[in-house]
This record gives structure tokens, C-alpha cells and sequence, in this order.
């Protein structure tokens, strides 16, 4: 999987050469091979900090450069201490939640360290593990994992973690709604007291922040966009499925969208091959990625996925998560999630690298407790609803060339307030409990892809 330095299309005042963030000379000549010269905003503000010796809390949205902003000070230090590891140690440990990102996470580790000699190793679930086994023995300078597979090594002594001095998780709130935490605990607590702690994340549940002040020493906290928003460069639109079957509104929109590459999700697993089956018997190339498909049935899905062959993808959100491909310019939610926090990963899949995308959801009316509370984190969506309501597009900020400021006082005027009125606070949205379930939320909403299971929890620990 080739993976780029995701960079958006910022101001210039925004951006900074990498030649001035402090890295190793053999890091730049890696980054410039790669045809880039200048940091994005989490880069620029992460890389200084990791090289200090920070601990970090990062907010940032998938497609900002997150990755890099942490492997390549990684790999700095690195290159610095030039120490060996010990036979089943590693230095530095990089937690993800899928296979998929950490797959691509240790594609980063190998791109940027191509001039270093590092020693790295991917530790996921769905493989055999021989040679996983092979590879801690002789000892890592760099470990990127999944924590179920991690945990398996740990408890057969094939790894141990007493001499790692950096850990990084990625995609925190997404290991959060997976149920991952207790395991990420207890890989905390078999650490050594003196390290440094990265912890990544796209929004900031209290369950993370709890995790932060519980595991971080006076963190740094960096944030480049507000969280749990979706970046500007994403038109989103909303369309009634009420009365309607959703699988035939697919087929219409994949053959009437001008589309490149499109993600569509599902809420199921079984869903997610029923919308494959009806795609294929309209004539349309599609390919499943979910926890039941193995590793290799997932890597060739996302290899036809990059090559073109197999033009749209459908993903549940635990199988979706390090999905880097360029140019996929539709997202489409056959189903809304029921966190309104995945609403914003999910459609970050689009608009990235400083492009354009359009993420188009289809709502029944069994759904429209779940619409409402993603449209209380992000806003209204354009576009018709169930219950035969509308909102113009101008309430989004899609294309949109006014501030948010401006919008809201917009739609003030329209609903016959002064310019001058207080907005109304809106209430806290997306907690989770435990369990990763949103709390006090309905679990409802329209599935027509003939299932009724749920893959995050009991599948999780195998989907990784």
C-alpha cells in the first residue's frame, strides 16, 4: 500500500518547510523523495513537540498528515539513540485499532526510514502468527500493532514491554468504540513509568480524556481543527429513503453520480455482502470489506479498490478504519451510524490530500433519532428528510465561501431573530459508556440489508 503525507490545501502562513522542524537529514531526503517539502498543521505542531520529549494529546481529522507527524519523530529519535533492542523488546509501540491502519501506519514507518536501517514489525489479528513470533524475537526498534494480537503475544511471553520508551495510539476514540480501553489499560500499565505517551485522536469522548489524564504526564495538547467536525472540502447532502428501497437508490446514485471510487457503508456484515450481491446483478464491480473476510480476501478487495477494478467498496466502520486510498470522491451511508462521532470518520474517507468530496447519506424513517443526533454535532445536512422536512444547502458549510459566523447569523435572520442574538448552546453530544455504545441513544434505525447484528464489540478483538 503506497502511503503519502496527506496534505491539504492550507493557507501558505499555515505551512512550514520540513527543514525546519528538526528532523534527521535522512528523514528529509525520504520526505523529499516522496515529492514533499512542506508540513501540514498537525505536522508542523506535533513534530517539535515529539522531538522534545512531550507527551502529546493530538486532535486531528483523517486526511491531515496525522501519521507522519508522529512516525517521522519517531523514527528521528531513532536515528539519534542508534541503540540495538533487546531480543523480545521493542523501543517504540504504535497501537491501532484495525489491520487495515496499521497496515498502513507501518507502510509510513518503512517509507520514511528507506535510508535508516530500522527494524520494524506488524503484529494484527487474521494471519498466522509464526512469523510474527520470528520477527519480536530478534527484538524492534518499532512494533505497530493491533491490541488483540498484542495481547496474545504478551500472555505467551513472546513479547514484553518493560523496555519500550514510546507509545503511540492511533485513532484513540475509534479503539474507544470498539471496546478496546481495558486492553488498552493493561498495556499502559505493563509499561515503564518513564515514557513518552502519544495519544492521537479525531474527537475527544470522556473516556479519552480520562484515558489522557490517567496515563499522560502533562500532555501537550494540539488541535488543528475542531473536533468531531467535518473539514470544509466535503459536500454533504441527505436523501429520504421513507417508502423507499435503499439498495435500488444505490444503484441509481452509482450510475448517475459522476463518480471516481466510492465507500459505501453498512451497518452489518451480512448487510455489507447482500449490497455487494445486488450491485454485481445490476452490472456494477463492488467488493466487501468486513471482520468476516479474511486477510487476504480483504487486501485483494482494497487492491481492485486502488487499481480501479472494483470502483465502489462496501465497508462496515470497524473494517473502514486505515482505508488510505487516493481519489475516492463519494462516501455514501446506506445506513447511519449510531454514534455521530463515526458519522465524521466515515465521511472523512473523501476530500482528501486537498481534494474535493461529496458524502451523501440516505435516512429512512426508523432513523431519524440517529440523524438528529449527528446533526447535533455537525449541523444540519442539506437535503430532504423522512419526515418531509428540507434544508437548503446554504445551512452547510459545503462550497459554502461564508464563515460559520456568518452562517449562523444566516440562519438567524431566517428564523426571525436578531443579528445580534446569542446562539443557543448546544447540549454535549456522542458520550459513550463502556462499551462503546452511544449513551442513552437509541439502537434503531432502517436496515434493509437483512440483518440485525451488531459488529462493534463481540467481533471487535477478531476483527483485528
Amino acid at each position: 500500500m503506497q502511503c503519502v503525507l496527506r496534505l491539504l490545501s492550507y493557507e501558505s502562513k499555515h505551512l512550514k518547510n520540513f527543514n525546519d522542524l528538526g528532523i534527521s537529514e535522512v528523514l528529509l531526503r525520504a520526505v523529499s523523495e516522496a515529492g514533499y517539502t512542506q508540513a501540514t498543521p498537525i505536522q508542523t505542531k506535533v513534530i517539535p513537540a515529539m522531538i522534545a520529549g512531550n507527551d502529546i494529546v493530538g486532535i486531528a481529522q483523517t486526511g491531515t498528515g496525522k501519521t507522519a507527524s508522529f512516525v517521522l519523530p519517531l523514527l528521528h529519535h531513532i536515528h539519534e539513540q542508534a541503540r540495538k533492542p533487546q531480543p523480545k523488546t521493542c523501543g517504540a509501540l504504535i497501537l491501532a485499532p484495525t489491520r487495515e491502519l496499521a497496515a498502513q501506519i507501518h507502510d509510513n514507518v518503512r517509507l520514511y526510514a528507506k535510508f535508516m536501517n530500522v527494524s520494524s514489525a506488524l503484529v494484527v489479528g487474521g494471519v498466522k502468527p509464526q512469523k510474527q513470533i520470528k520477527a519480536l524475537a530478534r527484538g524492534l526498534d518499532i512494533l505497530v500493532a493491533t491490541p488483540g494480537r498484542l495481547e496474545d503475544h504478551q500472555s505467551t511471553g513472546v513479547i514484553r514491554l518493560d523496555a519500550t520508551s514510546t507509545i503511540i495510539l492511533d485513532e484513540a476514540d475509534q479503539m474507544l468504540d470498539m471496546g478496546f480501553i481495558p486492553a488498552i489499560r493493561r498495556i499502559l500499565g505493563s509499561l515503564p513509568k518513564r515514557r513518552q505517551t502519544i495519544l492521537m485522536s479525531a474527537t475527544m469522548p470522556k473516556q479519552i480524556r480520562s484515558l489522557s489524564n490517567d496515563f499522560l504526564t502533562r500532555p501537550q495538547e494540539i488541535a488543528v481543527t475542531p473536533a468531531s467536525k467535518p473539514i470544509e472540502k466535503i459536500e454533504q447532502r441527505l436523501m429520504s429513503a421513507a417508502g423507499q428501497n435503499k439498495r435500488q437508490m444505490l444503484v441509481d446514485l452509482l450510475k448517475n453520480e459522476p463518480i471516481e471510487r466510492a465507500i459505501v457503508f453498512s451497518r452489518t456484515k451480512h448487510g455489507a455482502n447482500k449490497i455487494v450481491q445486488h450491485l454485481e446483478k445490476a452490472g456494477l464491480s463492488a467488493a466487501a470489506i468486513h471482520g468476516n473476510k479474511s486477510q487476504g480476501q480483504r487486501e485483494k478487495a482494497l487492491a481492485g479498490f486502488k487499481n480501479g477494478s472494483i470502483k465502489t467498496l462496501v465497508a462496515t466502520d470497524i473494517a473502514a478504519r486505515g482505508i488510505d486510498v487516493d481519489g475516492i470522491s463519494h462516501v455514501i451511508n446506506l445506513d447511519l451510524p449510531q454514534v455521530p462521532e463515526v458519522y465524521v470518520h466515515r465521511i472523512g474517507r473523501t476530500a482528501r490530500a486537498g481534494k474535493s468530496g461529496i458524502a451523501i447519506s440516505l435516512c429512512g424513517e426508523a432513523e431519524l433519532d440517529l440523524l438528529k443526533a449527528i446533526e447535533k454535532l455537525v449541523g444540519r445536512i442539506p437535503g430532504t428528510r423522512p419526515d418531509g422536512s428540507t434544508a437548503p444547502a446554504e445551512e452547510k458549510q459545503a462550497n459554502n465561501p461564508l464563515s460559520e459566523s456568518q452562517r449562523r447569523n444566516q440562519r438567524r435572520r431566517r428564523n426571525g431573530h436578531p443579528n445580534n442574538a446569542q446562539p443557543e448552546r448546544q447540549g454535549k453530544s456522542g458520550r459513550y459508556n463502556g462499551g462503546g455504545r452511544p449513551n442513552g441513544r437509541p439502537n434503531t434505525g432502517s436496515n434493509n440489508n437483512g440483518a440485525n447484528s451488531n459488529e462493534h464489540r463481540s467481533n471487535a478483538r477478531r476483527s483485528a
